[in-house]
Parts: C-alpha cells; sequence; structure tokens
C-alpha cells in the first residue's frame, strides 16, 4: 500500500513540477475520507536550493529521507538535460527501486532516472521537445514521444508539465483504486483521466529546405488537400516517371506522397477544429477526408484523440461538435 512519498529535488527545481507532486501527495484531504500520506520533500544539494523561478527553499531532509519512501519523485529542473547528477543522488535512486520502491519522473526528471541506469530496456515518456535529445543521450532506453506517461513499474515516467499530474493519478488509481484517484481528481479541478496524449500539443512545422526537386509539388499538393490525387497525376506534374518522383520523394521529405499528404490534411483539420466552428462533416470535407467518419479514424491514429474531444481542448467544453 502507498503511504511514504518522498520528492527529492536539486538546485533549479521547476515549481510547477513540484508543486504537482506535492499536491497530490502533500495536502491532507482526510476531510474528505482520503487517505494521508506520510510526504516529505529532500534535497541532494543542501539545505538551501534555489527554484528555477528565482525563489529560494529550505529543505528540511537529505537523501535518507529517501530510505524509508514506497515512491520517490523527481520533479523537473534547470539543466537536466547536460548536467551531472550527485552520484550519492543516483546510489539512492537505484537503491530505493532495489528495495521495493517505485520512483516517477515529472518532464525532465527523466534524464535523472536515466543517468542513474534506471530506464536501461524500458520505456518511458519525456516532454517532446526532450525526446529527440533523451534518446540519444541514452540509446539503451525506448522514448515513446507521443503518451502523457509510461507505467514500466516499479519506474513510472511522464511528460511535460500537467502531465506529471496524469501520472500521480495513475498511481494513485493502481494503488487504491479509481474511487481515491477520482476525488482527489475533483479536489483538484482536473480530469481523473485525460484522452489522447502529447501529440495533440506537439508543433510539426513542414520541413521544405531540402525539397529541391519535388517543392512546387508539395506547394501544389498543400493548396489542393481537399482533392483526390495519384502519384502517377503529382510525377506528371514534377515531370517523373511514378518511380522517380516516389523515389525522389521519399528522399527530400522523408515519407511517402500518401503519408505526407494525410499527415497535412490532419494538421489542416487540427487549425480549423482549433480556430473555427465548423461541424466535424464540414472540416472532413475541406480537409480531403470526405466523410466525418474517415476523420475521426486518421484523426485518432495521428493524434491519439477525436475530432470533437481535441477541440473541447483548446476551445473550452462547450464548443461546438
Amino acid at each position: 500500500m502507498l503511504k511514504n512519498v518522498a520528492a527529492v529535488v536539486l538546485d533549479g527545481v521547476n515549481p510547477f513540477e513540484l508543486g504537482v507532486v506535492c499536491e497530490v501527495f502533500g495536502t491532507d484531504r482526510s476531510d474528505d475520507g482520503l487517505p494521508v500520506y506520510d510526504f516529505a520533500v529532500a534535497s541532494a544539494e543542501g539545505p538551501t536550493l534555489t527554484s528555477r523561478a528565482g525563489f529560494s527553499l529550505h529543505v528540511e531532509h537529505g537523501l535518507e529521507r529517501l530510505e524509508s519512501a514506497d515512491l520517490i519523485a523527481v520533479p523537473a529542473g534547470a539543466r537536466y538535460e547536460t548536467r551531472d547528477f550527485p552520484p550519492e543522488l543516483l546510489e539512492a535512486l537505484r537503491n530505493g527501486v532495489d528495495r521495493g520502491a517505485r520512483v516517477l519522473s515529472v518532464c525532465s526528471g527523466v534524464f535523472l532516472l536515466a543517468a542513474a541506469g534506471l530506464l536501461d530496456g524500458r520505456r518511458c515518456a519525456v516532454h517532446w521537445h526532450h525526446a529527440e535529445e533523451l534518446a540519444l543521450a541514452y540509446p539503451r532506453l525506448t522514448v515513446e514521444p507521443d503518451v502523457l506517461y509510461v507505467d514500466e513499474d516499479p519506474v513510472i515516467t511522464s511528460a511535460g508539465t500537467a502531465a506529471g499530474i496524469d501520472a500521480c493519478l495513475h498511481i494513485v488509481r493502481k494503488e487504491q483504486g479509481p474511487e481515491v484517484a477520482n476525488k482527489i481528481a475533483r479536489r483538484m479541478v482536473v480530469p481523473p483521466h485525460r484522452d489522447g496524449g502529447q501529440a495533440q500539443y506537439i508543433e510539426r512545422p513542414l520541413p521544405r529546405s531540402k525539397c529541391d526537386t519535388v517543392g512546387e509539388v508539395l506547394v501544389w499538393m498543400e493548396r489542393h488537400l481537399d482533392e483526390e490525387v495519384t502519384v502517377e497525376q503529382l510525377a506528371e506534374r514534377a515531370h517523373m516517371s511514378p518511380r522517380t518522383f516516389a523515389r525522389r520523394f521519399q528522399q527530400e521529405t522523408g515519407t511517402t506522397p500518401y503519408r505526407w499528404i494525410l499527415r497535412q490534411r490532419v494538421l489542416l483539420a487540427q487549425r480549423l477544429l482549433e480556430a473555427t466552428d465548423e461541424t466535424v462533416d464540414a472540416i472532413a470535407g475541406r480537409a480531403g477526408f470526405g466523410t466525418a467518419a474517415a476523420l475521426r479514424h486518421q484523426f485518432l491514429r495521428a493524434v491519439g484523440t477525436t475530432p470533437n474531444a481535441y477541440r473541447r481542448t483548446f476551445q473550452g467544453p462547450e464548443a461546438a461538435a
């Protein structure tokens, strides 16, 4: 049973990510019949730290506090992607896992778990902005760039900022059941479980710098997303054979014409869902999907949520469907 929780911090800790862990596990909600955790913050770099926002923190406990924790949480902090971590902290995290504790990272806190070797051979989550950097620095782990969190018990990793709330509530749900997790979420005024993943927040601008021979065709395709086109038609427009065009397209864009145009159609649908009140049927037509059912199918595969749920995320719960 989850009873004892410690958040371990370093100089430059992010206040929000630390606050997420404190809010879920460090707030007394016994008046609602909810469990009270034995919660504390521990420092790996002395009793006085400076947060990333510039204010000071006085931390009562050192690394010895981790020795009794059922869950050790690692919030994000400044320069976690490049800094060297205290060897004694890395050892304390490994010892915690060895004796049966869980560890949880929020956002760039995952770099600390990776440095401790706790993610070798495991999948993990991180803010999409750091996904490539993490994968290159630690090739023995597998980054899941689109998800909000990954549970590779006893190691749980979460993506940027608010995804830490999702991971914390997941742990509560796993240990103490959905009723407890739902009540905590209600007190925090957050959803107990969010649909979709990071894919709905990732910006994917279209690279054009290397598109020397198919660049004009890309511009035409982007302006005619609502039209059905074939590789043969595109090759004719580029004055190439279909086989040569397909090969050049792959070389210069890194994908096939079908996948490229499908991604651009999804991006257009995203923009229309964010900024207009058009119906899903109308957006399906404008984006080249033809039907709302086809749009929902492809949108769910690419973004990890439905068009209506996506619209509510960016326009609010009263947005038109």
